[in-house]
């Protein structure tokens, strides 16, 4: 069952998330300043204002809170009929509105993952976490079967046309927001 995304999160979870964007601030803030490999899961925690085992109620590792994925919180995607490129940007309009309401915090990260290639690794295997649950999502809307070639190929290159959109934003000088960035993406993939 789906939770009704236009509801308001309850105290507990309000508390969650503050939490947790407390330990992810922290940790890139600390990761910007001194490099990544220099900062301990106890001074995040310090940082933060919680304990160490606070941290590892929310993350495995340091470089989970660094990295983070960027559809945690949100329901599965549910795409909507009509055309890919729309179904696709009405589901994950949700996403695009965090990560611009949080675009310091984006840009500090896409900062630390530069400045620091080892994490690489795990914002590949984020990135292909959320390609799993968009090609899921279009094999359920489509009726195809789990073994169909299109649902991992179109998650894939939505994927693709989201980084470039994301780079192009984190790079955008008049500040256009990221929604309209992910538009022109899908604008060009649904022109190919």
């Amino acid at each position: 069952m789906h939770a009704d995304s236009t509801a308001m999160p309850g105290r507990r979870e309000t508390k969650r998330r503050q939490t947790r964007l407390a330990l992810i601030t922290a940790a890139l803030r600390l990761a910007d300043e001194r490099g990544a490999d220099r900062v301990t899961t106890e001074e995040i925690s310090a940082a933060a204002e919680v304990s160490p085992r606070t941290f590892f109620n929310y993350f495995a590792t340091k470089e989970d809170a660094l990295v983070g994925d960027p559809m945690e919180g949100l329901d599965e995607p549910r795409l909507p009929d009509g055309p890919l490129p729309d179904a696709l940007l009405a589901a994950l309009a949700p996403t695009f509105a965090q990560i611009q309401h949080d675009r310091d915090l984006w840009l500090l990260r896409m900062r630390v993952i530069g400045a620091n290639p080892h994490l690489l690794p795990l914002l590949i295997a984020a990135a292909a976490s959320a390609e799993q649950r968009l090609a899921a999502a279009i094999t359920e809307r489509d009726g195809l079967p789990p073994d169909h070639p299109f649902p991992p190929v179109a998650a894939a290159v939505a994927n693709a046309a989201v980084r470039v959109a994301v780079c192009r934003w984190a790079d955008d000088r008049d500040s256009r927001p990221l929604i309209e960035h992910v538009r022109e993406a899908f604008a060009i993939l649904a022109s190919i």
